[in-house]
């Protein structure tokens, strides 16, 4: 797969995940399930790397994965404790997913092809 189809199925589907969520926590809000602010607290965390995301630094793939974390586990609770959502619940957990395995694969791939990356012990000067 080549670095740019990679780069724009991760932003694509990076930016499904953020009007995913976004949409849900909103809705919840305005059901009264929860506050509306306490909702949209949720999503600062996934806005954080959006603008890296969106310009494809390597660097921000690397570690917004662990902040994608945070919101698997989300998905994975909801799938084990609603029957109401489970479709939704489903769908979060499966993008969630995918974004998990492509973000560390473009960021290794970008970052090899910008010339990024730890020097191993034997290639450095002493």
């Amino acid at each position: 797969m080549k670095t740019n189809s990679l780069f724009q199925l991760c932003r694509i589907g990076y930016i499904a995940l953020v009007l995913l969520l976004t949409g849900w926590f909103v809705q919840q809000g305005v059901q009264g399930s929860y506050s509306l602010i306490f909702n949209l607290m949720w999503i600062i965390p996934l806005l954080m790397p959006l603008k890296g995301v969106i310009q494809g630094n390597p660097y921000t793939y690397a570690w917004a994965s662990f902040i994608l974390c945070l919101y698997l586990l989300h998905g994975l609770t909801l799938v084990y404790v609603t029957e109401d959502a489970l479709v939704f619940a489903i769908i979060e957990s499966a993008l969630i997913s995918a974004l998990l395995i492509g973000f560390p694969f473009y960021a290794r791939i970008r970052g090899r092809e910008l010339g990024l990356g730890l020097k191993k012990k034997s290639q450095q000067e002493d």
